[in-house]
């Protein structure tokens, strides 16, 4: 119960990687081929209701040849198999091939890119010291975390580091590549960009100084006036802030790159939808032949004992996982469906027919709990005729409409947007104003809800957006 919940959670990446561990611990099980993939087509793998939904099985007595067996040569040929050659690489001493430094690689972090730029710039003592603190406490954006208090109290025993001398060692690592670390807060992250530029006493270093929050806020009529310019040469400084980097670290903490696989393939036949799972690298599965036939003989009296309880446990455990695998696949393709037969208006029509949904409704729709519903939409995902969709991204709440149907809050969100992108950007619509015009098309929503659900669509405030000058 446990692997099949284990299971169930992973993503389709995931589980290749578990399998693929599964098959070289345990020597009881195999491969037996892999799926079919054919070029530019999704795999369209029958239903799980049907017999041949999984090409998983525990095999048959006419895999394999049963050829006499002897348990102690099978072993020694095993190791045989992998013992390399004369001649080959893999041959030569250990002294002749290279150490494990010189075959792999890694991409350098933030740290590494500064206490080498530290490095060259400080030949050691505890100014050198002072600057792998500062470098120690930087976040994945290059900002400083520790304040020069908390860094002036991390001197070793004996020691003292005094505050003035850290704001030093902190204010030339700043300067060092990229320009910026080490800041506390954007303004001075952004000056000191400027600084180094030589655009220390210009207007834009004016505006990051003094003026961010009409910046931030695009009071850009008011800029004008408290910088005394006409609307062109404040695009000019706008323009030249715009090419500061606010995340001066993030480029030398790169993120992993996310490889998406749909687990689930909806395509339309005709006038219906079929759900198919993909299967694609997924391999087909057995118990060793050459394992059962062992387990076969464990039952003589003449079998080492623990030989036996080895192979027993072996078998045991390739068992589990091929039903825990069987069992995961036909959750998911029942939770698949279920989501299908719910949102048909979605599939049909676009993002204006979607309907609320709760993992309540398809966990009483497929008999389940909801927990297991959990389990299953949670990092999977669904290509359909309207794209890649993460499986959670059809569940959510819905409000009421004067028509009696609740219309989803996805639906809502879009309404929003829309309502948002076509206003007079001199008479930016108010929350009040939104809820209003929701109101007209049959929504009941009220102007907080509109205020939430414009936060969540990281849309700025009326205020904010009054961009006319």
């Amino acid at each position: 119960m446990q692997q099949a919940i284990r299971l169930l959670q992973l993503s389709k990446l995931d589980l290749q990687e578990e399998i693929s561990q599964e098959l070289v611990e345990n020597p009881a099980l195999e491969e037996a081929g892999t799926t079919t993939e054919m070029p530019g087509a999704p795999s369209e793998a029958p239903a799980p209701e049907s017999s041949d939904t999984r090409e998983v099985t525990t095999g048959t007595e006419g895999d394999r040849k049963d050829d006499d067996f002897d348990y102690a040569s099978y072993f020694r040929d095993l190791e045989d198999s992998y013992r390399p050659t004369s001649g080959t690489w893999e041959h030569r001493s250990a002294d002749e091939l290279p150490t494990m430094e010189k075959v792999l690689s890694s991409q350098g972090q933030l740290s590494d890119h500064l206490l080498w730029q530290l490095e060259m710039n400080f030949s050691g003592g505890h100014e050198r010291m002072i600057g792998e603190a500062i470098i120690g406490n930087l976040d994945e954006k290059g900002y400083l975390e520790a304040s020069i208090e908390e860094l002036a109290a991390m001197a070793p025993e004996g020691e003292t580091w005094e505050p003035e001398v850290v704001e030093a060692i902190r204010r030339r690592v700043q300067a060092f590549d990229p320009v910026g670390v080490a800041s506390y807060d954007l303004r001075e992250c952004l000056m000191v960009q400027l600084e180094v530029t030589g655009l220390a006493d210009t207007l834009a270093a004016r505006v990051v100084r003094d003026h961010m929050d009409l910046l931030e806020r695009r009071r850009l009529s008011e800029l004008e006036k408290v910088l005394e310019v006409d609307p062109e040469q404040l695009d000019a400084i706008v323009e030249i802030i715009r090419q500061l980097d606010p995340r001066p670290g993030e480029k030398y903490n790169p993120q992993a790159t996310t490889y998406i696989t749909p687990d689930v393939y909806v395509i339309k036949d005709g006038d219906e939808y079929r759900v198919l799972l993909n299967e694609d690298g997924l391999p087909r599965l057995r118990i060793s032949p050459s394992y059962r036939k062992l387990l076969g003989q464990a039952k003589s009296a003449s079998s080492d004992a623990t030989t036996n309880s080895f192979v027993r446990e072996k078998v045991k455990a390739a068992f589990r996982l091929i039903r825990s695998l069987e069992e995961r696949q036909r959750t998911i393709y029942k939770v698949a469906e279920s989501i299908v037969k719910f949102q048909r208006g979605f599939l049909d029509k676009g993002l204006d027919n979607i309907r609320p949904l709760v993992l309540r409704d398809v966990a009483e729709d497929i008999g389940m709990h909801e927990s297991t519903v959990s389990r299953v939409v949670n990092h999977k995902y669904m290509h359909t005729p309207r794209g890649l969709f993460e499986m959670r991204f059809f569940f959510h709440s819905g409000l009421a409409s004067h028509g009696g149907d609740a219309v989803s809050s996805l639906t809502v969100k879009e309404k929003i947007k829309r309502l948002v992108a076509a206003e007079d950007s001199k008479r930016p619509l108010s929350d009040q104003a939104i809820a209003e015009a929701l109101r007209t098309e049959g929504l009941k929503i009220a102007r907080r809800t509109v205020a939430k659900y414009r936060e969540e669509l990281r849309i700025p405030s009326s205020t904010q957006r009054r961009g006319g000058r």
